[in-house]
């Protein structure tokens, strides 16, 4: 039997689950943006690394107002995640030297989100050769480097990015 080597996972299934919304948790926990992966936050929303990523580098751009349709976002907050998006991929592809960049957003559990009751924006940093037979045909995600280190790199230059 082959094994994958992935000790991030163990967190995942064995640390406390939070109640509720985890966005609106995040958003609530200003004191532990750095165990919470935030890279910067401005009055309507935030950038935060998905703890358990596509691939290294996945970011999400949340408002901070709860809500599951957009069309409940003032302009201003729509406006900032928008900004927030554009430095996002710019920061990715700058810091990270990605290739390119998906951007999306899954509105509802019909259209595939895994956290339905929040609006997102998702930012994947891609590489050529990122998707191989392992993901396509194994339905399995290899994820080659420590997510710490990811974000405190990204984390060390968010500043030049999200003014």
């Amino acid at each position: 039997m082959d094994r994958l080597y992935a000790p991030w996972r163990f967190e995942y299934v064995t640390e406390e689950k939070i109640e509720g919304c985890i966005f609106c948790h995040i958003h609530k926990n200003v004191d532990k943006d750095e165990k919470l992966g935030v890279l910067f936050r401005d009055k309507n929303c935030y950038v935060v690394m998905n703890k358990y990523p596509y691939s290294p580098g996945h970011m999400m751009i949340i408002p901070n107002f709860h809500t599951d349709k957009i069309e409940d976002l003032d302009e201003q907050t729509w406006i900032d995640m928008s900004i927030r998006v554009r430095q996002a991929t710019k920061m990715l592809k700058e810091v990270l030297n990605a290739q390119g960049v998906n951007i999306g957003m899954n509105l509802s559990k019909a259209a595939g989100a895994g956290i339905a009751e929040h609006v997102h924006y998702h930012v994947l940093p891609r590489w050529l050769g990122d998707t191989n037979f392992i993901s396509s045909i194994g339905n399995t995600r290899v994820y080659p480097v420590d997510f710490d280190k990811i974000f405190l790199n990204l984390k060390e230059e968010a500043s030049k990015y999200f003014v």
